[in-house]
């Protein structure tokens, strides 16, 4: 990445500030960053903002991310796209190949989110979004007082016309939320280099699709008498569009609800007003029967297991969000999954790393122990007994990452890299920052006490039965930490 970087022309002088000018013109960059330095954005709470940029915010992906992103066909500044899925706790990051359109490029598992499934709805609720969110440069926060963060954009216009309320919603470092998706430091350091790089190469915005789980008919089944089904089932016609098309759909709002890659029927412009009623659009036929035939053949599938009495899930758990087992594992000790875990396998890029010094994880419901984690190695107390429903499979599996790999070496920045960062603080030489403050209001949040009934088993990544030409399947993961980590998506 660093050599590509180098592409860039002439620095121009603007101002106070400088500005980098390439072919795919990154002054949208500036612009929307000097809007994040007026704000102080927050990882779920107030930040504040420094003219200097932390190092962390610097740092090049390390060699062998950058080689897998070569093997799997990526231009290194190609566009990414982000999927959240909060019942499994994963975070996937696509990113374009050489195809023109987007292969799956790593799945992170989530070590925090807060809430219960379903979308955010007032100031408070501790809910963590759901819906699509675009997030521009200005939105990235190098400055987070839980290591690097990006802010969703919540609300959003269709979260605006449905009178939803809050702010500062963020993905960020430190597992710990309340209302946002938590990584690792090591974690959030290479999704924010991946979206960084993403804008050095021309991409104004990178889509995040928000999911309460992977919108498999079994599911939906599952989880049909939810009070959120009919908003669940607008999400899904956005991931369906992507699921037939390896494409970011184009997301709009009208009538208070979501529409996904409206063209106009006669080539003119096409104005959407949230509120309002939608303007006569069609879409892309191509695009319309393959999402159609993928529709259809999930609600065969979902009516079968309606019929077969699939048992439903709790509308409400009474859990607080919840944590991957990769970290659950950790917690756990030798108490519950003793036994179970080995291997050593390390995948492309950052490993989970190591919990910070102070995590709450999800409580059952009466269990009224503070639980902390003091140490990532050597866990001394005993971790909640349920939080995010897996099966036995993804549990061994995603407990493998629990070794930690230290033995990379370090790595120095290029001055193209650092150049990226001062456009995204404005000024001056990156600096290293001291360890960022934690918010004792966050590290101790108040937990729910209602027994979570019947957690249904993660599902795997489901095979679209139609995609458009040029589209390729979504990796189904196997038994293997590789296969589901990353390290042998094709």
């Amino acid at each position: 990445m660093d050599n590509d970087l180098t592409t860039f022309g002439e620095i121009l002088p603007v101002g106070e500030h400088r500005l980098t000018i390439r072919r795919r013109s990154f002054r949208a960059l500036l612009a929307v960053a000097a809007s994040a330095a007026a704000i102080a954005l927050a990882g779920c709470n107030s930040d504040g903002v420094t003219t200097q940029v932390p190092a962390r915010a610097l740092k090049s992906l390390s060699q062998d991310m950058k080689d897998e992103i070569a093997r799997k066909h990526m231009p290194a500044d190609s566009p990414i796209l982000v999927r959240i899925f909060k019942e499994e706790a994963e975070l996937e990051v696509w990113k374009k190949d050489s195809s023109g359109r987007f292969a799956h490029l790593k799945t992170y598992p989530i070590c925090r989110w807060s809430g219960e499934l379903g979308p955010k709805i007032k100031e408070g609720d501790r809910q963590a979004p759901e819906g699509f969110y675009q997030i521009t440069p200005g939105l990235m926060n190098p400055h987070s007082n839980y290591y690097l963060a990006f802010n969703l954009g919540y609300p959003n216009a269709y979260d605006r016309a449905n009178d939803r309320t809050g702010a500062f919603l963020m993905v960020h470092g430190d597992c710990s939320s309340r209302g946002c998706y938590a990584m690792t430091d090591e974690q959030i350091e290479e999704i924010f280099a991946l979206g960084r790089d993403s804008f050095a190469g021309g991409q104004k915005s990178f889509q995040v699709q928000a999911f309460p789980f992977r919108m498999t008919p079994l599911n939906m089944a599952k989880h049909r008498n939810s009070p959120h089904m009919a908003f669940w089932r607008m999400l899904k016609q956005g991931y369906d569009h992507f699921e037939v098309t390896r494409m970011e759909p184009k997301v709009d709002v009208c009538e208070k609800r979501y529409v996904f890659n409206a063209e106009s029927p006669n080539g003119g412009a096409l104005s959407f007003s949230a509120r309002n009623r939608c303007p006569a659009f069609q879409i892309d036929p191509q695009v319309a029967a393959a999402v159609a035939e993928k529709q259809q053949r999930d609600e065969q599938q979902y009516a079968e297991y309606v019929a077969r009495g699939t048992p439903t899930v709790a509308v409400r758990t009474g859990t607080d969000g919840g944590m991957h087992p990769t970290f659950v594992a950790r917690l756990k000790g030798k108490n519950l999954l003793d036994g179970i875990f080995g291997g050593n396998t390390k995948v492309a890029g950052a490993q989970p790393g190591p919990l910070p010094p102070n995590v709450n994880p999800p409580r059952a419901p009466g269990d009224s122990e503070i639980v902390t984690a003091t140490s990532s190695e050597t866990p001394q107390v005993r971790a909640a007994a349920y939080v995010t429903p897996v099966s036995q499979t993804q549990v061994r599996s995603a407990a493998a990452a629990a070794t930690r790999t230290t033995n990379d070496p370090p790595r120095r920045e290029s001055p193209s890299i650092q150049r990226i960062g001062h456009n995204m603080a404005l000024r001056g030489t990156p600096t290293p920052s001291p360890a960022p403050k934690k918010d004792e209001a966050d590290a101790k949040p108040k937990q729910q006490v209602a027994e979570a009934q019947n957690p249904p088993p993660a599902t795997s990544h489901p095979t679209p039965p139609a995609l458009i030409s040029g589209a390729v399947a979504a990796p189904v993961p196997t038994a293997s930490f590789n296969s589901r980590w990353g390290g042998s998506f094709q």
